[in-house]
This record gives structure tokens, C-alpha cells and sequence, in this order.
């Protein structure tokens, strides 16, 4: 019999968190509600989940602080905020935190049970396909996938899940140039508004990183993506 998959689910109303917790224990997960965001982050040193679902209003430690505890302690586990606010800028601070999905209550449960699936899938193939390109050198820099290092000597970057697989997209891209909606249909699951946002914030911190060889840049190619240029 598969193992179920475990669920972290982080809601300070206790009615919608048992009716959510109900919901996909129905739906065949496993799922561990706590009510607010230090509980939740204490639950999640002693066990291993494979998604969590985290309120973002709450006491002792909102949503936003949560998620970027969590990534310190494992930055592949995904993530999905759940709020009764749509501002464009939380949305955003969401995405930054490493959040790979946003949604606002009141909500479908059955929009949640197909976004969970979803993203749980998506996880899946990325790591089965990790194994199909280890490591490569950029200019001076070494890229490693398979461990999400960009190394100049004695210096390395950790990168996250996603900024591996952007600078793996950027480097493999047929042509050399890597289209903004198929970067984003295939890291983020869409290409919205909110997750190209997302994903220009992803784009800034490589070109970061990428400064330790000025010979190397990402080049905007207008009205379609970005190419990865090494001068030298």
C-alpha cells in the first residue's frame, strides 16, 4: 500500500482548519493541523511533510514568517498560502517567501484538492528528471544541479529549488533562448500575473549570483524571454 502523502496545515480558526483537515483526510492524506504559526514551525523540526498549507494571518508567528523558517530547515518542501486578503503585495511577498501557490478565501475546496495535486506532481517530475543533468560550467562558475551549487573556487551559492531550475532552463533552452511562458508553465504551473512577478524576482537573484563572473549575464530578449550569455 503507497504511503499517504503528509500534509502541514496551519490555520488559527479552528472550524475551518477540522473541516479543511476533514476534507483531505477524505481525499486520502495525512494531515497534522496546528492553530497558529509557532506550533506549526515546532511540528515541522520533529517530522516530515511533503506539502504544507499555511494560514498567513495568525498569532505568535504569521504565514510569511513561517514559510521562510520552513525553507531554512528544508527549501524543496512546497507551499501554499491560504488568506482572507487579495492584495497584490501580499500575493507577492508570498511568492517571494518561496510560496508555489496563492489562495484566497473563501475558496473551492475542490480548487484546492486540484492545486495540491497539482504542485505535488510537478514536484515529482522535477525530481525525477534531476538526474538527466548534473553539473556544468558557466563561464568561471560551476553549476551542480543535483546538489543546487554555483561555485567560483572556493566560493558557493546555495540555490533554491527554483533558482536551479531556472538557471538549468537558461542553460539547456533550445537556441539560447528561454521563453517566459514555457519557464513559467514548467517551474511555476502558470504563467499569471502573479507568478511572472514571481518569477522576475527569481531572474534578479541569479543575475545576483552570476556577478561573480562579469563575463556572464542574462540578457532580456524582448517580448520573449531571456537568454544566458558568456562573453568569454
Amino acid at each position: 500500500m503507497n504511503q499517504r502523502i503528509k500534509i502541514l496545515l496551519v490555520e488559527d480558526d479552528p472550524n475551518f482548519g477540522s473541516i479543511m483537515k476533514s476534507y483531505l483526510e477524505l481525499n486520502d492524506f495525512d494531515v497534522i493541523l496546528k492553530i497558529d504559526g509557532k506550533q506549526g514551525l515546532a511540528t515541522f523540526k520533529t517530522m516530515v511533510f511533503d506539502i504544507c498549507i499555511l494560514d498567513v494571518m495568525m498569532p505568535e508567528m504569521d504565514g510569511f514568517t513561517l514559510a521562510r523558517e520552513i525553507k531554512k530547515i528544508n527549501s524543496q518542501v512546497p507551499l501554499i498560502f491560504l488568506t482572507a486578503k487579495s492584495l497584490k503585495e501580499d500575493m507577492l511577498e508570498g511568492f517571494k517567501t518561496g510560496a508555489d501557490d496563492y489562495i484566497t478565501k473563501p475558496f473551492d475546496s475542490e480548487v484546492l484538492l486540484f492545486k495540491l495535486r497539482a504542485i505535488l506532481k510537478r514536484n515529482s517530475q522535477k525530481s525525477e528528471a534531476e538526474n538527466d543533468f548534473i553539473s556544468i560550467s558557466i563561464g568561471k562558475l560551476q553549476f551542480n544541479f543535483a546538489l543546487r551549487t554555483l561555485a567560483l573556487d572556493e566560493q558557493v551559492q546555495q540555490l533554491s529549488p527554483k533558482e536551479a531550475m531556472l538557471l538549468k532552463m537558461l542553460v539547456t533552452s533550445k537556441e539560447g533562448i528561454l521563453s517566459r511562458k514555457n519557464a513559467l508553465e514548467k517551474i511555476w504551473g502558470s504563467d499569471n500575473y502573479f507568478n511572472g512577478r514571481s518569477m522576475d524576482v527569481f531572474i534578479a537573484r541569479l543575475r545576483k549570483y552570476l556577478k561573480a563572473d562579469p563575463s556572464i549575464e542574462i540578457a532580456n530578449i524582448h517580448g520573449n524571454g531571456f537568454r544566458l550569455i558568456v562573453t568569454r
